[in-house]
């Protein structure tokens, strides 16, 4: 299987902020903004595996700056990191800043998906091959999240994790 760029997978999403998806402060709702992040992380995910893709695990979401009522909210989704089966997804959330015209980083969050077959099994995926440096920096974090997520669940040794290791080395 051909290895793929982060921009092959690429994957971009634009909402306006309703009444009926904010809370009583007039901010966007957070499940709302979940909802949509899992969406277009997972139209990323399976561009990038051509293949059915489920979400496996919402790793981190950082919800840094409120997203108010009228705002467009545009969600642009990278794969960072293909493994055997799961792929790691970056999502950066951006708000255009009426005045400016600019768009301004607001939120971002790290999703992992499965690729699938018929049958519900996980099933290969393409590898990955980044480009610019922060496609690098997010390949080379994507792993010693992985082998964190594999110490927390019992399912690697601390001594085995070698990417983790090398921090404090």
């Amino acid at each position: 299987m051909k290895a793929k760029t982060p921009s092959e997978s690429f994957t971009m999403s634009t909402h306006i902020v309703l009444p009926n998806d904010t809370n009583t402060l007039g901010n966007l709702m957070g499940g709302q903004l979940l909802h949509w992040m899992d969406a277009t992380a997972a139209v990323c995910a399976h561009r990038h595996a051509a293949r059915v893709v489920v979400t496996a695990s919402v790793n981190h979401v950082a919800f840094n700056h409120p997203i108010k009522l009228g705002d467009f909210v545009t969600l642009e989704a990278k794969v960072s990191r293909a493994f055997t089966s799961s792929m790691e997804v970056f999502i950066d959330v951006m708000v255009d800043d009426h005045r400016s015209k600019k768009k301004i980083k607001c939120n971002e969050a790290i999703y992992t998906f499965v690729a699938v077959d018929q049958y519900g099994s996980p099933i290969d995926v393409p590898g990955l091959t980044p480009e610019t440096e922060l496609e690098k920096e997010r390949f080379d974090a994507a792993l010693r999240r992985k082998q964190l997520a594999l110490i927390l669940g019992g399912k690697l040794k601390p001594d085995d994790a070698t990417e983790l290791k090398a921090l404090f080395d």
